[in-house]
């Protein structure tokens, strides 16, 4: 049997697995579903049509949800799908898509998502992703699995972040972040290659050699486009530099482009300035 604080307020259709907990002055209410092993904290509030999984920890003061962030949603079909072993800290807040994109917004399995941070509507998380203190994603990101995003980070609305990449804190993202790849700055720049976080999710040594010198040949190259059919052709056999590939086209016939590493933009001039450079 659940385990309901008598100050929690439950209305609707509320579907709660035997061993789920509620603490004092949550709300529930609408059409949700709670999984097995999941704790909500106190003074939660969930509302709408909300699915969480198993084993989650939703601690005091989340907000999980509630109406979109924009002034077209009507807000009648939006819903929320949040995986497995996913914790929100305190404070965190997820509101529910709109009815005209996916009227859904999701988050994957085994999801870290420290205080104050908050997920907008539409929204597509993937797993074991982290994001630290007080991280925004504007409305209708998609962020790939591993991916990490620093404290205070913004990403603004559309932009992707691609599988193991890393937002440093107080980024502001207004590009995509390919996989595998670091991100910092106000406007935010390229630095390299993830490597701690490829090694620590066992990327081979051949496997992040290669990635490194994929990472060189595009960004040192003055036609991205011809770059990425090169690197296709020489390696677009290895899955990892596929996805590379495949991601940065995604964002060059988006609009929207990838981060510039401006270390070897100003490398890439100073050969054309050298004899055989």
């Amino acid at each position: 049997m659940a385990k309901i604080h008598p100050t929690a307020i439950l209305e609707g259709d509320i579907e709660l697995a035997e061993d789920v907990e509620i603490g004092a002055f949550s709300i529930l209410r609408g059409r949700i579903k709670i999984g097995r092993g999941t704790k909500i904290g106190n003074r939660v509030s969930i509302f709408h049509n909300v699915e969480i999984g198993s084993n989650c920890e939703i601690h005091d003061g989340c907000v999980i949800g509630d109406a979109p962030q924009h002034l077209r949603d009507r807000g009648e079909k939006g819903k929320v799908i949040i995986g497995n072993n996913t914790i929100l800290r305190e404070y965190v807040t997820v509101n529910r898509g709109t009815d005209f994109d996916r009227n859904l917004t999701s988050i994957g399995n085994n999801v870290f998502l420290m205080a104050y941070s908050h997920i907008a509507h539409d929204c597509e998380v993937g797993d074991y992703v982290v994001m630290a203190n007080a991280a925004t994603l504007g409305g209708h990101v998609k962020v790939e699995h591993h991916a990490f995003i620093g404290g205070l980070a913004a990403v603004q609305q559309w932009c992707r972040i691609g599988a193991y990449a890393m937002v440093g804190g107080l980024s502001g993202v207004n590009k995509d972040v390919p996989p595998y790849v670091k991100v910092a700055g106000h406007h935010i720049e390229a630095k390299g290659l993830n490597t701690i976080a490829l090694r620590r999710n066992n990327f081979s040594k051949e496997d992040i050699e290669l990635l490194k010198k994929v990472y060189k040949k595009i960004y040192l190259s003055d036609t991205l486009s011809k770059a990425l059919e090169e690197v296709e052709h020489l390696y677009g056999d290895n899955p990892h530099v596929k996805h590379f590939v495949e991601f940065i086209k995604q964002s060059l016939s988006s609009g929207r482009g990838i981060a510039v590493d401006k270390t070897l933009r100003k490398l890439r001039q100073r050969l054309k300035k050298t004899p055989n450079g």
